[in-house]
């Protein structure tokens, strides 16, 4: 009845999963990693330990490695200098480094991590001699980890890079297909932009995102036929864009003053706007904004039509 106070629901029940603490802490790690324990203690570090992972029972090590073997994977995102300077400043603060970084091991003796990229770089200012890391035996799970890292939240175009990188390297060492990386490549939309923003560093992504997610799919070709694939598809895109801005243009000559300019003509050009749920081809798509782009007429534009499209999309 209202007015009563709600009812609480029962918690949902939860089967318990995965390894006891006696379980965990085995004490018996089998020959992989006791090589890898091995390898680790040549390249100049130390183990601390070997456990199974509570979660799903799979072997990895606690080890304090020298900080000039460590190296961020080659494939993930630039560094972002304020952050670096924020973690700088709270580790020199407390003098005590936490979070260890985690890590797989190349067969170079170089230790790539995923996912502490900020971490090392802010014990690197600090003239730290080693650094702890959740060592992590399969190499592979590199790619799957920088997928899940949540060190520092992703904006569009630190995500397309760093999927695009990636989807380079494996390339070099991986016959799958694009689609078969899907759950590392999250959306295929990334793969795009990515080589979009290598292109042009400028490139509006957040703009042609939306359209993007409904038109782009995985492909079924290798990766370095899929690259391929998609480096003919963004030359489309980025001519497109030429003429996107040169529409823009035309507004602002009449007059038109707005930050949302490009905004406003991609809307217009835009032959989804309507098709709220529909699927549609990313070759036909780009074929028809660009025909529209081309032919669009400045003229035709009333101010109250820019007005009622309102903001765009921040980057």
């Amino acid at each position: 009845m209202r007015g009563m106070a709600a009812r609480k629901r029962k918690p949902k029940e939860v089967e318990p999963r995965g390894l006891s603490p006696a379980q965990a802490a085995d004490r018996s790690p089998p020959a992989h990693v006791r090589e890898l324990a091995r390898a680790v203690e040549a390249d100049g570090g130390a183990i601390v330990g070997a456990y199974r992972d509570p979660l799903g029972g799979h072997w990895q090590a606690l080890a304090l490695l020298p900080v000039e073997k460590v190296a961020p994977t080659p494939f993930q995102r630039d560094l972002s200098q304020p952050h670096v300077e924020r973690l700088e400043h709270t580790l020199a603060k407390l003098e005590r480094f936490l979070d260890p970084i985690v890590c797989v091991r190349r067969p170079d003796g170089v230790y790539w991590t995923p996912n502490g990229h900020h971490r090392l770089a802010a014990m690197r200012a600090l003239g730290a001699r080693s650094i702890a890391a959740l060592l992590v035996p399969e190499a592979e799970l590199a790619y799957e980890i920088l997928a899940l890292n949540t060190e520092k939240a992703h904006n569009l175009r630190e995500r397309a890079l760093e999927v695009i990188r990636m989807a380079r390297d494996l390339a070099q060492v991986d016959g799958a297909s694009e689609k078969q990386h899907a759950a590392i490549f999250e959306e295929p939309a990334f793969l795009t932009l990515g080589l979009a923003y290598e292109q042009n560093g400028r490139f509006p992504g957040s703009l042609y995102h939306p359209i993007l997610k409904r038109v782009d799919a995985f492909l079924g070709a290798k990766l370095a036929s899929a690259l391929a694939t998609r480096e003919a598809r963004v030359a489309r895109l980025l001519e497109l864009d030429r003429a996107v801005a040169e529409a823009a243009a035309a507004l602002k000559e009449r007059g038109l003053d707005s930050p949302y300019l490009k905004n406003f003509v991609v809307a217009r050009i835009n032959p989804l706007r309507f098709q709220r749920s529909a699927k549609a081809d990313f070759d036909e798509t780009l074929d028809k904004m660009l025909a529209a782009a081309k032919r669009f007429d400045a003229g035709k534009v009333k101010t109250g039509d820019l007005a009622r499209t309102g903001g765009g999309p921040a980057e």
